[in-house]
């Protein structure tokens, strides 16, 4: 899940409302079933807890199946959903994946008046990047190019999407990378990788980038699975780096780059974490304990930004 965000990446308010986004499907029994037919849907934020507002997009004759994960910027009255097309229409259960993109006016009391058509964030790709156009596959071992994410430089003001991908030009199975797009006239020019997991892990996943205190800082999140089996695998979890320009070097958080993971005893507790410009980290419940999956919205987290140390600093309160 991840918020409405200004261009500042703050969390943005249309109207009087506090409005999120998450991934949704149909309870079918099966938890991996949801891969094969989430769409987004609005989440209000509200005193009492999440109230579900329905379908963010309506129909479209698209070329995907179905919709991933992304994010949304709220500008100058204008909002933007920047998300993952997967799959192809007409044959289901496709891992392929594209950047999409679609817009829609908003009043000032917020209501959304009518969303543009999707299209197309990057038609093109590099040769730095490999194409995540298989049909068949299985989570964690899919390759990737997914997960907008809407990051504006504020020291030159520079525009770019920042994403999950996977490195070309490798001997590796394990090749996830943290892929960047920046904004050129009206569409998207690929730019080299940020940082990538070449040899030790195949998904640096809902990558994004947040600037605070003259440093800006990546984050992505990963799961112990998808460590290569000679690599040192860490625990699922948020992982980040600090760097002072958005090109590097980076260095990683907390001397790991590990800032939250889920308990040894509780390996499946959270997942997907997303964090804010104000430090506000979201995720949803995944499969804790003996509980079975759950895929609800985990409480709101506060980090704490020191330099190259970023820590938990307790639960955001419901307001």
């Amino acid at each position: 899940m991840w918020p409405v965000q200004n261009r500042d990446g703050s969390i943005a308010r249309l109207g009087p409302r506090e409005m999120w986004m998450a991934l949704s499907a149909p309870d079918r029994g099966d938890p991996e079933a949801r891969h094969f037919e989430a769409d987004i849907r609005w989440l209000v934020r509200e005193q009492k807890g999440w109230v579900d507002r329905g379908a963010v997009l309506p129909r479209f004759s698209v070329p995907y199946e179905r919709e991933w994960a992304g994010s949304a910027l709220f500008d100058e009255g204008r909002l933007t959903l920047f998300f993952t097309g997967a799959g192809i229409v007409g044959r289901s259960g496709g891992y392929q994946q594209r950047l999409f993109e679609a817009s829609a006016p908003v009043s000032d009391d917020g209501a959304i008046g009518e969303w543009s058509a999707p299209r197309p964030s990057i038609e093109t790709l590099t040769p730095e990047y490999c194409a995540a156009d298989e049909h068949h596959g299985e989570p964690g071992r899919i390759k990737a190019f997914r997960d907008p994410a809407f990051f504006r430089d504020p020291m030159d003001g520079a525009e770019y999407l920042v994403f999950t991908a996977s490195l070309a030009a490798t001997g590796s199975d394990y090749n996830g990378a943290v892929g960047l797009a920046r904004r050129d006239g009206s569409g998207w020019s690929l730019l080299p990788p940020l940082v990538h997991a070449d040899g030790v892990n195949n998904e640096l996943e809902r990558a994004h980038v947040v600037f605070r205190n003259g440093m800006y800082y990546l984050f992505w999140v990963t799961q112990t699975s998808t460590f290569a089996p000679d690599a040192n695998a860490g625990p699922t979890g948020l992982y980040g780096m600090a760097s002072h320009s958005l090109s590097g070097p980076w260095a990683p958080l907390n001397g790991s780059g590990l800032v939250l993971a889920n308990p040894a005893d509780d390996p499946r507790r959270a997942y997907s974490w997303f964090v804010s410009a104000e430090g506000i980290a979201a995720s949803f419940v995944d499969d804790p304990g003996a509980h079975g999956f759950v895929g609800a919205p985990a409480p709101l987290l506060q980090l704490a930004f020191d330099s190259e140390t970023v820590s938990l600093a307790g639960e955001v309160q419901a307001r």
